[in-house]
């Protein structure tokens, strides 16, 4: 098995609309995709190789600081919005059957006037450069969402008037930049991992990496190394999309790996979580009621709280 590259450039954000051809040959290419994968490149999508790597370079100064530095910041502090601010590593394991995860993370979930930003020193656009990034992956997620309604014959509405609230405390999707560390292997837990067994939450994830970590599990039962393509987005199924769509769109299990004995290597990357608001109510669309309905805003709210590590 091996992850599909699809040229998104006819509905990059660059574009403001797509034809009709245009749009057909996208949504077969996607359905296929996602209903035989999970997952999928997508490339020319507007977001350049540039955009993200200035992005990864604000935060990876951010985690190179001293914890006592960054602690300020700690979501656990963020009044405003629990899910807010920076993870610590091992603060939390997203297997929640493993130990926590070796890895420290930054979301950007909440654009609230009163939220604090990291912003000494070499950090003074460190807020812009999110936040810009953020909106960025907020457009180019909902072309996703418009291409994918296409592929099952909805009216894009379906999805769109679900994610009317992104950025605002309406909905919870987020921004999360991550920094893997160097990993002293005698140190490891038995069963730690730099990011556990898991599947995601909301409807689809856009994960922009700089350098190679991350397997997916295939339809075998073995995991792929999901290789490293400069310049294009790698999208996923999530969980409740899953359900949404009564298994038409699958949500897969992923991981990233510890480096092997010796390697020293970190690893960086940013991904955009793509959830519907907090108020929506997610049955199946074809009416199977295969999947009971459920609160969107509750589900990532539980689902974030059985990943936590309390410390």
């Amino acid at each position: 098995m091996s992850i599909p590259v699809i040229d998104f450039s006819s509905y990059s954000l660059s574009k403001e609309d797509v034809s009709e051809e245009e749009m057909l040959s996208l949504s077969q290419q996607l359905k296929t995709a996602f209903t035989e994968v999970g997952f999928v490149f997508l490339e020319n999508t507007g977001i350049a190789q540039e955009e993200v790597d200035r992005v990864l370079d604000s935060s990876h100064k951010f985690f190179l600081q001293p914890d006592e530095r960054k602690q300020p910041f700690n979501s656990k502090n963020c009044v405003i919005n629990p899910n807010h601010g920076w993870l610590s590593v091992a603060g939390e394991k997203l297997n929640p059957s493993k130990p926590g995860d070796i890895k420290e993370s930054f979301n950007v979930c909440s654009l609230h006037p009163d939220i604090k930003w990291p912003s000494d020193g070499a950090l003074t656009d460190f807020k812009e450069l999110h936040t810009s990034f953020f909106h960025r992956c907020k457009e180019l997620s909902l072309r996703v969402v418009t291409v994918m309604a296409h592929s099952l014959g909805l009216d894009p509405e379906v999805f769109l008037s679900a994610h009317r609230f992104v950025g605002t405390d309406k909905n919870s999707s987020l921004l999360r930049t991550l920094y893997y560390p160097p990993v002293k292997i005698e140190e490891v837990k038995e069963g730690q991992l730099r990011c556990g067994e898991h599947t995601d939450f909301g409807s689809i994830t856009m994960v922009f990496q700089k350098e190679e970590g991350l397997q997916v599990l295939g339809l075998s039962g073995d995991y792929i190394d999901v290789p490293l393509i400069p310049g294009a987005v790698l999208i996923n199924i999530a969980d409740l999309m899953q359900c949404w769509t009564n298994d038409k769109f699958v949500s897969v299990i992923h991981r990233s790996l510890l480096p092997r004995a010796g390697d020293s290597k970190t690893r960086r990357s940013a991904a955009f979580f793509l959830y519907p608001d907090n108020e929506i109510q997610i049955t199946c669309l074809d009416g199977s009621e295969k999947y009971p309905e459920v609160n969107a805003g509750e589900y990532i709210k539980a689902c974030f709280k059985a990943v936590a590590v309390e410390n």
